[in-house]
């Protein structure tokens, strides 16, 4: 009778303080509400699949009652927390700093209610920890000793990431105790082409000439280069991954550079490698920008989901591809600078084309530095609205 009483007690406890935040959400302050709080207490209390089965559920290409959702470099500097700690800390020192690596990756789960919580870092930390130096500003990275024989391949380790890249392995581990059991924790890297891009050019550089060349002039020691990177891209992700890390993304910023024969030759042979590694962990997202022409190739990577920008057709590339793997995407970044009626209706155009089917909802790039935090929010709380079954015939026609 007791276990009775005090289980009632509870329940009417829960759904008077989901009335306060309701209340709250309608007529105080949006910017002071503590978004994810509420997500959870309404899932506690409707019995609603929580974030982290939801994204997994996702991946594996399953029919889901919403999509989840977040959004690449959704830490960053359209959040003027984040920048507050930027005035006072460099990029790198972000990165390295588990205290504040932990506090920038929480600011946006915090502040826009996303689904999921990728850990703050960069893609050109594994380039550091095989031997480059790095320096990395608000002007871009620069690698000053760039990869250009084979002798500089050669010089390149493997490195232990739980000595080199520890800090981010520890960052993670803090995420995960600080969001609990039901959110996702993503981790990430380069794709091995978009790393050697920047290994051998030492910054970004239109149409990368130098790296091209490279490929053309010595393509034996290219392959080796990019194995390199594969080898240490396993252990660097089976870290973050030993951490807590629920699923991890690769990016492949620059493989839309490639001619369709030499992504087939270099690029995917080394993105098979690393996910072939990773094989019975976790889900691996692979992210291809400008890669229309590739996707059929990118179908084979055998990554769990394939994310693309907003120049490709969710619907269309469901129906060339199948159901067997998951999509992630693809809202153009600059439509969040639009107005709030032109962000809901692209956004929910977008979760109609493939019907609340193995799809996770994301920007088809990053989120750019300028973008209003309320319209950062109003694109999450619109994608997290419950899917219309209704809706679900305009991904399976054709």
């Amino acid at each position: 009778m007791a276990d009775s009483r005090s289980s009632i007690a509870h329940r009417l406890g829960a759904r008077i303080l989901l009335l306060v935040c309701c209340l709250y959400m309608a007529f105080g302050s949006r910017e002071r509400i503590c978004y994810p709080c509420c997500q959870t207490l309404m899932t506690k209390l409707t019995g609603e699949i929580n974030r982290k089965d939801l994204f997994l559920r996702a991946c594996r290409g399953e029919e889901l009652p919403r999509v989840p959702v977040w959004m690449m470099r959704q830490a960053g500097r359209y959040l003027p927390e984040y920048r507050e700690i930027r005035a006072n800390h460099s990029f790198l020192e972000v990165c390295k700093t588990p205290d504040l690596a932990v506090e920038v990756s929480l600011q946006p789960f915090r502040r826009v209610g996303v689904d999921a919580v990728i850990v703050f870092s960069d893609i050109l930390i594994p380039a550091e920890a095989m031997g480059l130096p790095l320096e990395l500003g608000d002007a871009g990275p620069n690698l000053p000793k760039p990869v250009r024989s084979k002798a500089d391949v050669d010089r390149l380790k493997i490195f232990d990431p739980e000595i080199e890249t520890g800090f981010l392995s520890e960052a993670i581990r803090r995420i995960v105790r600080e969001v609990g059991p039901e959110v996702p924790v993503l981790g990430f890297a380069a794709a091995p082409w978009t790393l050697a891009c920047y290994m051998v050019e030492g910054k970004t550089r239109e149409g990368f000439a130098t790296v091209k060349s490279f490929l053309y002039h010595e393509p034996q020691i290219f392959r080796e280069l990019l194995h390199k990177i594969a080898r240490a891209t396993i252990l660097y992700l089976k870290a973050q991954i030993a951490a807590g890390a629920a699923a991890v993304q690769l990016f492949d910023t620059w493989c839309g550079e490639l001619h369709i024969r030499d992504y087939e030759d270099f690029a995917l042979p080394a993105v098979q490698e690393v996910i072939a590694g990773l094989a019975g962990t976790v889900p691996v997202i692979y992210y291809t920008k400008a890669s229309h022409h590739l996707l059929p190739a990118v179908a084979r990577s055998r990554a769990d989901v394939l994310s693309v920008d907003w120049r490709a057709d969710l619907a269309a590339l469901r129906r060339q591809l199948g159901p067997k793997i998951a999509l992630q995407g693809n809202v153009d970044p600059a439509v969040l600078f639009g107005p709030r009626e032109e962000i809901q209706t692209v956004t929910r155009e977008t979760l109609a084309t493939l019907g609340g089917v193995g799809h996770i909802l994301n920007l088809g790039h990053g989120i750019l530095p300028t973008t209003p935090v309320e319209n950062a929010r109003l694109f999450v709380e619109t994608g997290k609205q419950p899917f219309a079954q209704a809706a679900q015939p305009a991904a399976s026609k054709g």
